[in-house]
C-alpha cells in the first residue's frame, strides 16, 4: 500500500512551477522531492473531502504563507482545489506558522494551511495542516488525505480556464490581518509570561547583553519583533531584513543544539548575526534567532572563548527554574538531553515528564487535554514542551474565549518567555553529553522497522552497549514506528542511541545521548562505525 506524503512536519519539497499532469506531480514528489502546483491542487481537493474527519463544524479554511518566491502559485493552486470542492477560503497573507494557528481560532475555521518549508532553503516549500483547535494534523488524518490524493489523481476533473482563474482567488482576502494581529496577540502572552516567570530586568542585571541581537531569518518577524521588544524595555537590534532572502545567511536553521564558535570563528562567519556578536561575560545572552516560518527560536550566549547555542533543553530548564514553585506538565522529545527530566523533577517533584517523538506536534499531542480540545484556566496553564532544536510549545490564549488556551510553538513567544525567565534565574541544569550526525542524500525508503538493515543495526548496537556494561532494551515511541531507539542503563547512568529518517529532508539522522560522566569515546567510535555501515546501504545507487 502506498504511504503518506507527509513527513515529520507536513509535506515539503523543492518547488517547480512546471505544468504537468497529476500522476507526474505525485511521481515528482515521491521520487524527486519536488512540489508542484498540480500536486497542491490535489491537496486542496483532498482536504475538502476529508473535512468530516476533523473536529468542529463548517467548511472554512484559512491559508497563510511565508516569504518564498513560488508560494503565491502554490497558494493559488491549493485555493483552487479547496474551492472547487466546496470549501470557503480565507487568505491572511504573509505570516508566521503560529499566526496561522491563531487565525484558525480567530476565524472559527475548520482547518488551516501554512505554506512553508520552515528552515529549509528558499528553493523549497510545503504545507502544514492545522485542525479547528489549532493543532497540527495527526498521522491517521494524513494517511487519509494521502489516500484521497491518490484516488483523485485517477479521476477526470478538468476545469475550464475562466473557472480555474476565479476559483484560484479566495472567498475573503485578509492579507493585512497578520501584521497587526500577531504583535497584539504576543502582547497578551508577554503579560501571561510575566505573571509566570517574573518581570523583565535582564539587561539591568547583566544577564542579557546591553543590546540583544535579534535575527528574524529575513522572514515575517523581521518587520516587527524588534520594535515589539523595545516597547517592553528590551534594548535590541534586528540583524536580518524583510528585503533579504528567507533563511539565507541568517536564522536558526544554520545552528545545531551543541554548536560553539571561537571569537575569530564568529567574526569570520557568513551568518549575519554571528559575525556581529561582541564579546561579553560568560553566560550572558547576546543573540536570538528564529527560523524562516517563525515557529522556533535558539539563543546564543557568550562563553570564555567565544559563543555557544542555548538549545531547547537549556531554555526548557530555564523556564521551569524561573517558576520553581509550580508543577508543570513537561514534554521533551527523544533527542533531548538524558539529564533533562531528572533536572525537571529536582526543580519541582510534582512536575510530570513525558517523552515524545521528534516534531513539535507530538509535544502538543502529549500536553493537550484528553478530549483534544482547549486547556481551561484563568491563568496560563503550566504546560511546556521542548525540542533541543528550539521548538518550545507553550499555552496561548484563545482570541475569542476567555479562560481557554491552545498550545502552539512560536519562536517570538519563546524569545519573550526565555528573556523573562533569564531575568529571574541563573540556574542551568546538569547536562549530559550528546552528538548528532546525518547521512545526507539518504534513500529514506530503505530505512524502516521491517528492513534488514534495521534489524542488523539493532543487533550491532545491543551487542556493543552490552559489552560496555549496560542493560539494554529497544524502546518504542508513539508516532515514530521507524525509529530505532536503543536505551541502556547502568550504575553510571543512561546511554541512548537513536536512528531515524528526517521527515523534512533527504537524510537519516543518528544521535547519541549520555548521562554526565559517562565516557563518550566508545560512543563516538560506535557512532562513526554505524554511520559508515548505514551510508553504504542508504546512499547506494
Amino acid at each position: 500500500m502506498a504511504g503518506s506524503f507527509f513527513g515529520t512536519d507536513g509535506i515539503r519539497g523543492q518547488t517547480s512551477l512546471e505544468n504537468m499532469d497529476e500522476d507526474e506531480a505525485i511521481q515528482c514528489l515521491e521520487e524527486a522531492r519536488t512540489l508542484t502546483p498540480a500536486f497542491m491542487r490535489l491537496v486542496g481537493e483532498a482536504l475538502s473531502y476529508t473535512q468530516p474527519d476533523l473536529p468542529g463544524q463548517g467548511n472554512t479554511v484559512v491559508i497563510g504563507w511565508d516569504r518564498r518566491p513560488d508560494n503565491m502559485e502554490l497558494v493559488a493552486a491549493l485555493t483552487l482545489g479547496l474551492r472547487l470542492t466546496g470549501s470557503r477560503v480565507i487568505h491572511i497573507g504573509e505570516c508566521a506558522t503560529p499566526t496561522l494557528h491563531h487565525a484558525v481560532l480567530a476565524f472559527d475555521a475548520r482547518s488551516g494551511c501554512m505554506i512553508t518549508a520552515s528552515h529549509n532553503p528558499v528553493s523549497d516549500s510545503g504545507i502544514k495542516v492545522f485542525d479547528g483547535f489549532g493543532y497540527k494534523s495527526n498521522r491517521r488524518y494524513e494517511h487519509e488525505v494521502s489516500r484521497t490524493i491518490r484516488q483523485l489523481s485517477e479521476e477526470d476533473r478538468d476545469v475550464d480556464q475562466p473557472d480555474r482563474e476565479a476559483l484560484s482567488r479566495p472567498d475573503e482576502d485578509r492579507s493585512n490581518w497578520s501584521q497587526a494581529t500577531h504583535p497584539t496577540w504576543l502582547g497578551r502572552r508577554w503579560e501571561a509570561f510575566t505573571a509566570c516567570f517574573g518581570p523583565w530586568n535582564g539587561q539591568a542585571s547583566g544577564k542579557v547583553a546591553s543590546t540583544l541581537l535579534v535575527d528574524g531569518a529575513n522572514g515575517f518577524a523581521s518587520t516587527w519583533l524588534a520594535d515589539f521588544l523595545r516597547q517592553r524595555g528590551v534594548a535590541c537590534r534586528e540583524v536580518s531584513s524583510p528585503e533579504g532572502t528567507l533563511n539565507e545567511g541568517c536564522g536558526a536553521g544554520d545552528f545545531s543544539p551543541t554548536q560553539t564558535w571561537t571569537f575569530d570563528e564568529a567574526k569570520a562567519s557568513s551568518h549575519a548575526m554571528l559575525r556581529q556578536l561582541e564579546s561579553a561575560p560568560a553566560g550572558q545572552l547576546v543573540g536570538a534567532a528564529l527560523d524562516g516560518d517563525g515557529d522556533r527560536c535558539l539563543f546564543i550566549e557568550a562563553t570564555e572563548t567565544g559563543f555557544a547555542v542555548v538549545d531547547g533543553d537549556a531554555m526548557g530548564a530555564m523556564l521551569l527554574q524561573a517558576s520553581a514553585d509550580r508543577a508543570w506538565s513537561f514534554a521533551a522529545s527523544i533527542e533531548s538531553d538524558v539529564g533533562l527530566f531528572a533536572s525537571a523533577k529536582a526543580i519541582n517533584a510534582g512536575t510530570n515528564c513525558i517523552e515524545t517523538a521528534v516534531g513539535d506536534r507530538w509535544l502538543s499531542f502529549a500536553l493537550r487535554p484528553t478530549d483534544g480540545g482547549w486547556l481551561r484556566s484563568e491563568t496560563m496553564p503550566t504546560c511546556c514542551g521542548i525540542e533541543d532544536s528550539g521548538h518550545v510549545v507553550l499555552p496561548a490564549p484563545h482570541p475569542g474565549q476567555p479562560g481557554m488556551w491552545g498550545l502552539v510553538g512560536d519562536g517570538a513567544a519563546t524569545l519573550c518567555a526565555v528573556l523573562l525567565a533569564k531575568s529571574n534565574t541563573d540556574e542551568g541544569f546538569d547536562r549530559g553529553w550528546k552528538r548528532r550526525v546525518s547521512i545526507n542524500e539518504s534513500r529514506r525508503e530503505r530505512w524502516h522497522h521491517e528492513s534488514e538493515v534495521f534489524a542488523t543495526t539493532l543487533q550491532t548496537l545491543q551487542t556493543a552497549m552490552e559489552r560496555l556494561g549496560f542493560e539494554v532494551q529497544q524502546r518504542r515511541i508513539e508516532g515514530e514506528k521507524d525509529l530505532l531507539l536503543v536505551h541502556g542503563t547502568s550504575s553510571d547512568g543512561v546511554a541512548s542511541f537513536g536512528v531515524r529518517n528526517s521527515g523534512t529532508q533527504a537524510k537519516t539522522s543518528l544521535s547519541v545521548r549520555l548521562s554526565k560522566g559517562i565516557d563518550s569515546a566508545p560512543y563516538i567510535q560506535m557512532l562513526e562505525q554505524v554511520k559508515d555501515s548505514l551510508a553504504a546501504v542508504l546512499t547506494a545507487p
